[in-house]
């Protein structure tokens, strides 16, 4: 049922909204309003929703038709999303996209190795073979410090074996701790070990100073993989610092991973020569800092960053669902189940949606803002959901016409499928009229 206030608005914005019903022309006007932006943020309200995944894909396929744009970058570790990038370049040794993407192990594997995933890099590959310049696939986080150590060791024991050498000693520090990233930052927070910063700022430092000299061995693939090791560097650098800060307090280390995705952002789309970049990353990330009650507390995100560095050339989309089913964990580490998702909160913004009564939507903020209210509920699902404690955890306030460009809701999602299914998730939640039935 509408509440009183709420009646004029769900009626006003159901006279603006734009419905998808899956027609090739849904996201035309959409199109249009990205017009020249060489940054195109898009969200999603979980990290386990189906359509989210492939809604993105299909927004993402038609920017790089139709405009061109030269990378996907994603919430993903460095690594693991170059192996991928390189298969849809139509290199490397994997022989499909699920193999190009087993490099994504740690927990949730399942944001990378799904079925949604696996078509779109596929598409990708395929879209390669006949462009006259290959789209790239990127991934923007930094959770990979021994992975991104060993791209770092292996690029030099190509190029510079003396100095791969010198790497292996300063990376050295880490080896204690045997791949356990929280282990080290516990240790280094709490002064019960050396700190490793020091090796690793050095690191990156004279592999910086040696860029150009390795770059000029073998022209653009030689640049490529300097990048792509640079990059390694940087990320050791500053995850070094991340695991050892997120001991400390959440707004110092959340900012230092955002700042770390925008800052990548920035150096990729300066290696393609001002190329136009699709990200992919959560609401929370995408969304501007600056209009939610985070933002109020402290925290920065990629969103806000790319505004403030790129104004007039970034263009954000979020993503809502009402109520269904979404691939999560309950705790950290844990099997993803096939959860379900509960109605949105009357006072939410998804309540409000939901109650506009068309399935699948857009609604352009830039132009209607002003119908939808401040300060309302939002919610965020992301590899964990628990729904008995919804409200505090999942729920926060925004001013959604400052958060995002555009929105997409989608009133009713399925849950996103993982390459590896676990009986969890096949079994799925029961009814809740288990077992007496409806």
């Amino acid at each position: 049922m509408i509440r009183h206030r709420d009646a004029t608005a769900v009626e006003r914005i159901g006279a603006v909204v734009e419905p998808y019903t899956g027609a090739t022309t849904d996201y035309d006007a959409l199109m249009d309003r990205i017009g020249t932006a060489r940054f195109v943020l898009i969200g999603e309200a979980s990290h386990g929703t189906r359509e989210f995944y492939e809604e993105r894909a299909l927004i993402t396929r038609r920017l790089i038709v139709e405009k061109g744009f030269a990378a996907v970058a994603v919430e993903a570790d460095w690594p693991d999303a170059y192996r991928a990038n390189v298969y849809a370049r139509g290199a490397g040794t994997a022989r499909t996209a699920e193999e190009a993407l087993r490099g994504f192990q740690r927990f949730p594997a399942w944001m990378w190795r799904n079925t949604v995933v696996v078509d779109f890099i596929e598409w990708l590959r395929e879209h390669n073979r006949g462009a006259p310049a290959p789209t790239g696939f990127y991934g923007l986080d930094l959770y990979s410090l021994y992975r991104s150590i060993e791209g770092v060791l292996e690029y030099l024991g190509r190029v510079d074996p003396e100095a791969a050498a010198e790497a292996k000693a300063r990376y050295a520090c880490f080896e204690q701790f045997h791949e356990d990233c929280h282990a080290y930052g516990y240790a280094a927070h709490r002064g019960l070990s050396e700190s490793c910063e020091d090796g690793a700022v050095r690191q990156l430092l004279e592999l910086r100073e040696k860029s150009a000299e390795y770059a000029r061995r073998d022209g653009r693939v030689a640049e490529d993989d300097l990048f792509h090791a640079v990059q390694n560097a940087r990320l050791v650098k500053n995850a070094e610092e991340y695991y050892r800060t997120m001991f400390g307090g959440r707004v110092s280390s959340w900012n230092l991973r955002d700042r770390h995705m925008a800052d990548t952002l920035d150096q990729l789309a300066e290696h393609l020569q001002g190329g136009r970049v699709v990200v992919w990353e959560h609401n929370s990330h995408v969304g501007d800092a600056r209009a939610t009650e985070l933002g109020r507390r402290g925290e920065h995100t990629v969103g806000q960053l790319a505004r403030e560095r790129h104004a007039g050339e970034t263009h954000v989309i979020g993503f809502t669902t009402y109520r269904g089913e979404v691939t999560a964990a309950t705790d950290w580490g844990n099997a993803p189940e096939r959860k379900r998702v509960r109605p949105g909160r009357a006072d939410s913004y998804e309540g409000l949606f939901h109650e506009v009564a068309i399935p699948a939507f857009g609604l352009d903020l830039q132009t209607h803002g002003r119908l939808v209210d401040r300060d309302r509920l939002e919610r965020a699902i992301g590899v964990i959901y628990r729904p008995e404690t919804e409200r505090q955890s999942h729920y926060f306030k925004v001013d959604l016409a400052r958060q995002f460009d555009d929105v997409i809701h989608i009133d009713v999602t399925t849950a996103l499928q993982p390459l590896e299914r676990t009986p969890l998730w096949d079994t799925g939640e029961p009814p809740e009229t288990y077992p007496f039935g409806e």
